[in-house]
């Protein structure tokens, strides 16, 4: 597209792929090689199975945002794409897939399963990338990582062994959260504790040397006493003082089991008899090893009962629930069952699978883990890293204050497998870099590699300084790492953020970022969590189809406010549509009326409105560097917004056609390189946001070849306080005529008269700019009275300085005006009202700061001068 044929109709879906395609053609995302300082985020990298969701969006916006940005400020800038294997997430799709075909993993064997899920990660895995780049992330998308790449492969080989080699890594047998259907253990950050409705099954337990007496246990899983080791009462409880130590028969099982006291057992609740079931119950774990309790284990892998001696025949392969109605069913055929009591309670659910966890006894692999948060938590402590918001530091450090040894092995294909391989004939582990041919400790060729593999989060914990090539000593981590900011959500601050501090400080020995921007989570209309089962879920590449991604962009930009929620209503992106279009008309008409002009930031204009728009222009400049400084996204949205929309589109244009269109040609020639001075300006301080139509236009401006990507952030502008003043002046009386024309059915294109009365200050303010004043007004005449003259028969509006009379008699309707000014001192007694109680509370006075409470004081009296204004002026409407 030339120039001065920019179309009439602004449309996202033929600007925006265009745009796109010229970007990723180029090398405008990589680093620049002499840029005057580094500037890197990693992407927190999405899962292969994903597909962009509105939380993708919201986050990668405001990265986007700062690449850009820093970009533009001349910083050699790199911003870290790629996606993770996502372990879990990704096997479990794969197997939908075989349960489809009628096939189990299992069936396949690991190699052709692990063969299927590589052709799934190639046919679907690029899905979110392509996705995100229509959304115009500007990632150097020649870096693309994948978390299970050879050299992250690598990477994470390196900090096993390592932590191995230390001591920090080692295998034991513990209690973990087991997933049935999954069959692995899960982290406790995954599993989901809801309340359900289940039952308390109260269970009569007899004397083992008097059958004929009996204690009460209540329980909500009868099944596990298959494995109880003990029952436990709390040492002080006078009722069973007598009972410690002596055995007691389990029910269906044949065998005894004693009576111990621990302070554990909470005498008030239930009975005061509570079944220990050391391998199934993560209290009862640490119970049974201070008593030294026998761990049995009841379960199967997929929570069948195990075929074990313990355990009577009748119950072995059921699965648990039925094996709980079998139990109950013979517990009350026997006499023992004595009573079924509806019970509300906490149920632990995995947060994929949605089956319900057991505590189950297993061999697994485990960091030791309080070394490396000792000083991941100073680094905090220190302000070596900061939050964004600051108060999430709280959250971190309680969690890593009471950390607990992390279980990093799953029992999965699907990921980095674990670099342990057993000997058969001795007991020796050999945990090495490269695969092992034979045994460390006898060297027999007799072994096998362990067949897990280590939790997802193992691998993406090494993200930030794996991705930039450790452990090689290479030129982008000499270059890039620490980086500069994380923006992530507050829901993975223990999954992802702490583990990336603690392995980039134990390996790196420097922290991974510096800043870590908590976003807030975005919900629906009505502040509900977005879900497909609601109805509620908003698809931001439907938007993206239906608006443009700059209108989403800048939506989301605006609602970037601290905070958890973010309430995403669809009618804020329609009105950020019109926004773009508002742009989209504003940039046509100044091309239209260009002439052979060219921007010019070191422009000193003599007229006051130029002065002024530039002026503007520069503080608009200063506060949305210093929002994105301070990571306040919506406030530098919500300052552009005010200044293309309000300053330049709707008062700027306007009045640059006073010149455009008048006899003065100096005027006009000065108008047009001022006009398309601040357009160059804005269009870069809006380019973060809004990078698609910010670009077209910039090239529209500057030519074809113009990249406004690469182009420089902002420059310094003339600036003129005198020359804001009078035109914020004139700013004032106009809008105060139009609102009165508005409220009053006076034609837009009518011009009228008006009478000002002020100060001889105002009046030579106004004066020297009656021309604009008279056009912007639709002023037919303009006449000056004394600031304390009064003018019967005429609407009037009182501002700051001055009244502004309209002698509108045979134009209006005298009863209209009057219930408008009504309306007016209505709204100002409630202004006056909460003023007036701010300032009778000893409380505000005494604490707020002494520029705010002077600020109410001073808008009370303005408001009760306005308040006898209009009082005044419904005296004299009643004249006309």
């Amino acid at each position: 597209m030339s120039q001065h044929e920019l179309a009439k109709i602004y449309d996202p879906q033929a600007v925006e792929p265009a745009i796109n395609e010229q970007w990723l053609s180029s090398d405008a995302f990589r680093p620049k090689a002499d840029g005057d300082d580094a500037y890197c985020i990693v992407i927190p990298p999405p899962n292969v199975t994903g597909s962009l969701h509105m939380g993708h969006a919201f986050t990668f916006t405001i990265q986007d945002m700062l690449i850009r940005w820093q970009r533009m400020k001349g910083k050699s800038v790199l911003w870290q794409p790629g996606t993770d294997h996502a372990g879990i997430a990704t096997q479990m799709v794969v197997e939908r897939i075989l349960d489809k075909e009628g096939v189990h993993r299992r069936d396949l064997g690991r190699e052709r399963f692990l063969d299927r899920v590589w052709e799934w990660k190639e046919e679907s895995g690029g899905t979110i990338v392509s996705q995100l780049k229509r959304l115009g992330a500007s990632c150097d998308w020649s870096r693309e990582r994948f978390t299970l790449d050879e050299g992250l492969s690598d990477a994470v080989r390196e900090v096993f062994v390592r932590l191995y080699e230390e001591g920090l890594i080692y295998r034991g047998k513990r209690l973990v959260n087991w997933d049935p259907v999954l069959e692995t253990a899960v982290s406790d950050l995954e599993v989901e504790h809801e309340e359900e409705q289940g039952h308390f099954w109260h269970i009569q337990y007899p004397h083992a040397d008097d059958p004929s007496k009996h204690v009460i246990v209540a329980t909500t899983r009868p099944e596990t006493m298959l494995g109880d080791g003990a029952v436990a009462v709390h040492p002080s409880d006078e009722r069973y003082k007598d009972l410690i130590g002596k055995q007691l028969i389990l029910p269906l099982c044949n065998r005894t089991i004693p009576v111990i006291a621990d302070e554990y057992v909470d005498p008030e609740f239930g009975t005061g008899c509570v079944k220990i079931t050391p391998a199934h119950d993560f209290n009862d774990y640490d119970v049974g090893k201070r008593h030294n309790l026998p761990l049995l284990n009841i379960f199967t892998n997929r929570a069948h009962i195990a075929e074990e001696d313990f355990i009577p025949e009748q119950y072995h392969g059921l699965d648990r629930y039925e094996a709980r109605e079998r139990m109950v069913a013979d517990l009350e055929a026997e006499g023992l069952l004595y009573k079924i009591e509806d019970h509300q309670h906490k149920v632990g659910r995995g947060d994929r699978s949605h089956a319900v966890i057991e505590p189950y006894l297993t061999d697994q692999w485990y960091v030791d883990i309080k070394p490396l948060a000792e000083p991941a938590i100073k680094a905090v402590e220190d302000g070596d890293i900061k939050f964004v918001p600051q108060h999430w530091e709280k959250t971190y450090f309680e969690w890593m204050r009471n950390i607990q040894d992390w279980c990093i092995s799953r029992q999965l294909w699907w990921g980095h497998r674990i670099p342990a391989w057993y000997c058969s004939d001795c007991d020796h582990i050999s945990v090495s870099r490269e695969t092992v041919e034979c045994c460390g400790g006898c060297g027999s060729k007799n072994i096998r590699q362990d067949e897990d593999v280590l939790d997802t989060w193992f691998s993406s914990g090494l993200w930030p300084f794996s991705t930039l090539g450790w452990p090689e000593k290479t030129k982008e981590m000499e270059d890039f790492y620490s980086t500069n900011v994380l923006v992530t959500g507050f829901d993975i601050i223990f999954f992802w953020v702490a583990r990336m501090i603690m392995m980039g400080m134990k390996f790196t020995g420097k922290v991974p970022f510096k800043d870590i921007y908590i976003h807030a989570l975005i919900r629906d209309a009505q502040g509900q969590k977005m879900s497909k089962s609601k109805g509620n879920v908003i698809d931001p590449l439907a938007i993206i189809a239906d608006f443009g991604a700059d209108a989403l962009r800048f939506t989301l930009a605006h609602m970037a406010t601290p905070g958890r929620d973010v309430k995403l209503d669809i009618k804020r992106i329609e009105s950020n549509r019109n926004f773009m279009n508002k742009i989209w008309n504003a940039a046509r008409f100044v091309f239209m009326n260009r002439g052979d002009a060219k921007p010019d930031a070191s422009i000193e204009p003599t007229l006051d409105v130029n002065r002024w728009i530039l002026s503007e222009l520069d503080a608009c400049a200063v506060d949305v560097e210093k929002a994105l400084t301070d990571y306040r996204f919506n406030e530098a949205a919500g300052t552009l917004y005010n200044f293309i929309w309000g300053s330049y589109c709707d008062w700027y244009v306007e009045a640059a056609k006073v010149a455009l269109y008048g006899d003065d040609e100096a005027a006009k020639a000065e108008t047009q390189v001022v006009m398309l001075t601040a357009l160059d300006g804005w269009l870069r301080l809006l380019h973060p946001i809004c990078p698609f139509i910010t670009e077209t236009l910039f090239q529209e401006l500057h030519g074809a070849d113009a990249r406004l990507v690469t182009d420089d952030w902002t420059q310094s502008y003339a600036t003129d306080a005198q020359a804001v003043s009078r035109i914020n002046r004139v700013m004032d009386v106009v809008s105060a005529i139009r609102s009165v024309r508005g409220e009053m059915n006076v034609a837009p294109g009518k011009r009228i008269d008006a009478i000002i009365a002020c100060g001889p200050e105002v009046q030579a303010d106004l004066l020297a700019e009656k021309k604009l004043l008279m056009s912007l007004a639709r002023l037919e005449s303009v006449a000056w009275q004394d600031a304390d003259t009064e003018v019967d028969g005429a609407a009037v509006a009182p501002l700051v300085g001055a009244k502004v009379y309209l002698p509108l008699a045979g134009l209006i309707n005298v009863d209209e005006e009057t219930a408008r000014l009504n309306k007016n001192i209505a709204r100002l007694n409630k202004d006056i009202t909460m003023n007036e109680g701010k300032l009778a509370n000893p409380k505000f006075c005494g604490s707020a700061p002494e520029a705010v409470v002077a600020k109410v004081r001073s808008d009370l009296e303005e408001a009760k001068a306005k308040r006898e204004e209009m009082s005044a002026a419904i005296k004299r409407l009643s004249t006309l």
